[in-house]
């Protein structure tokens, strides 16, 4: 399976506009984890993650196909940044204690990441992959933000995304599964900055290059007066799958 490249063209604003994840997924998988050697981030992105697991592991490896994303990745002395897809090629056989996945494993050929999964991981270890819903903030914000996601963007969305609207209960996960914990992610942000994150929806890529058009100007423009001018908690609802290898 070909990469398919939904985000290079808005590296630097995923950079800037996505949210970070809390600190409790990345507590819970390190006590998960069999040792805090080695972790592998993989569909890094801009680094969010493989930054935040290297508070927690001596070394981190993080895995991107992206040369733009590769490009706003945030920089950190545990972190090896490599352009590669589902696969690891710098790792050896049974080394790792992590392997995860944010926001990036509905894009991946699944079996050839699974395969490199079983390779790379150690005994014991464990593997984590994870993403969010839809925002919500109020009733009458979320009306506005659920017609742009189904009706203005719907067409435009990648088949993979039934995945996420899935909450991945769908995906195959051969390993021995553990329960994902309740969490939330949430920001207190302006609705400028809850249009700019919603400019980093693939989707809204697809529209502009299929309709020579952006659809922001306009959400902008019926988001405002529903916001007002104070800063408002947004909040994303988590899901995702957690296994062990089996032996």
């Amino acid at each position: 399976m070909k990469f398919q490249d939904h985000f290079s063209n808005q590296a630097a604003e995923y950079a800037q506009a996505r949210p970070t994840y809390p600190v409790a997924l990345f507590d819970e998988l390190t006590r998960l984890a069999p040792s805090r050697g080695l972790a592998w981030d993989a569909g890094t992105g801009n680094g969010q993650a493989a930054v935040a697991l290297a508070a927690h592991f001596q070394r981190v490896i993080a895995t991107e196909p992206s040369a733009a994303q590769l490009a706003a990745a945030t920089p950190h002395a545990r972190v090896v940044y490599v352009q590669s897809a589902e696969l690891a090629p710098t790792l050896r056989d049974r080394t790792v204690d992590l392997v995860t996945v944010a926001q990036a494993v509905h894009w991946f050929d699944r079996p050839k990441f699974y395969a490199e999964v079983e390779r790379v991981l150690r005994p014991g270890g464990v593997v984590a992959l994870w993403s969010y819903w839809l925002c919500r903030v109020t009733p009458e914000i979320d009306r506005v933000v659920d017609h742009f996601y189904r009706e203005t963007t719907g067409p435009y969305w990648p088949p993979e995304r039934m995945h996420v609207e899935n909450r991945y209960r769908d995906l195959e996960f051969p390993f021995a599964e553990l329960p994902f914990p309740p969490l939330v992610i949430t920001r207190e942000w302006t609705a400028d900055e809850l249009v700019a994150f919603l400019g980093t929806w693939s989707a809204v890529d697809r529209y502009r290059q299929a309709r020579n058009e952006d659809p922001l100007p306009a959400l902008a423009v019926e988001l405002k007066p529903l916001w007002g001018e104070s800063r408002r908690t947004v909040s994303w609802e988590m899901f995702g799958r957690i296994g062990r290898v089996r032996l």
